[in-house]
């Protein structure tokens, strides 16, 4: 994980800058979490933790090399489980209890047709990020809306 997740992010970003710079409203979006040094994310599972924190520094990094170029470096993060195939492999998470994929993509949709300019070093949430565009209702990206929904990871 170490190897694709935070260095991946690095070196793709590093390697798009010359085209993201010719772009009319270049952004990079990580799907990464708030920056956490509390205990509680990192003693479960120290390695996963380290993987996707790295991918949080490695976006406050760019945000502050790239953003006075104009990019807008910025994290989204699903406030639940989002039900994906790797969801089936881990012991005891039903899926029931997750929201669609759908909603990543509508919460990045909504991030990446904003103005980049001055927009970065953010780390948003999916839900909050669906708000401030005007959806409300967030029933429809329910696996089964009878189901309370099952809290992400790195969240306070």
């Amino acid at each position: 994980m170490q190897q694709v997740n935070s260095r991946g992010s690095f070196l793709c970003a590093q390697a798009c800058l010359p085209y993201l710079l010719q772009a009319p409203n270049p952004h990079i979006l990580t799907l990464a979490p708030p920056p956490s040094l509390e205990p509680k994310w990192w003693g479960p599972h120290t390695g996963y933790t380290l993987a996707k924190m790295g991918m949080s520094f490695v976006t406050l990094g760019l945000a502050a090399e790239f953003g006075p170029q104009g990019v807008a470096v910025t994290a989204l993060r699903p406030r639940t489980v989002i039900a994906t195939d790797a969801i089936n492999m881990i012991p005891g998470v039903d899926a029931a209890g997750c929201r669609t994929p759908q909603i990543m993509a509508d919460a990045a949709h909504a991030v990446l047709v904003r103005e980049a300019a001055g927009f970065h070093g953010r780390f948003l949430i999916d839900d909050e990020v669906l708000a401030q565009a005007g959806v409300t209702d967030l029933s429809g990206y329910a696996v089964d809306a009878s189901r309370p929904l099952l809290p992400d990871l790195f969240l306070d």
